[in-house]
């Protein structure tokens, strides 16, 4: 199996520069095998990606925000251990969806993000998760996803 660095450049996939807290937080926290990463919001190289599923954005646009998460998330990983390879196992996502009160296709957009955890960490991508709607999230972006990472 190939490394998570080399799927990560087969899906043509650059990682950003890991964003800085916004407020009174750290990125992520290493404990014991573990690594924990604060919620990373749809950002991508033109900005922020803002809007409401339901309302503004389509389903294929929510998944696209939520794969933007995912990279940033990636891109934290990357910062807390240096090599991917070291990613042991994604164990659980959080995803929290801007949504419109009638929208509930809720999973299928967070799939934008796991889908992208299963390309580049393979079966050990495959993680617990949870999707929840929120009436509104940080700076209004479409979505947020925290991680919990083991590291091997």
């Amino acid at each position: 199996m190939s490394s998570p660095e080399s799927r990560l450049a087969e899906l043509g996939i650059t990682l950003p520069k890991p964003m800085a807290p916004v407020a009174n937080y750290v990125p992520y926290v290493v404990s014991g095998n573990m690594l924990f990463v604060s919620g990373q919001v749809s950002a991508g190289p033109d900005g922020l990606m803002q809007g409401r599923l339901g309302e503004d954005l389509s389903l294929e646009e929510g998944k696209a925000a939520a794969r933007l998460c995912a990279i940033n998330l990636i891109a934290q990983c990357k910062a807390a251990v240096g090599d991917l390879s070291r990613i042991a196992r994604v164990v659980k996502l959080g995803g929290f969806v801007n949504a419109h009160a009638d929208f509930t296709d809720l999973p299928e957009v967070i799939n934008g993000c796991s889908d992208l955890m299963v390309d580049v960490f393979g079966e050990n991508g495959r993680h617990a998760r949870a999707a929840v709607a929120s009436p509104v999230l940080p700076r209004g972006v479409a979505v947020e996803v925290d991680g919990v990472f083991e590291i091997g």
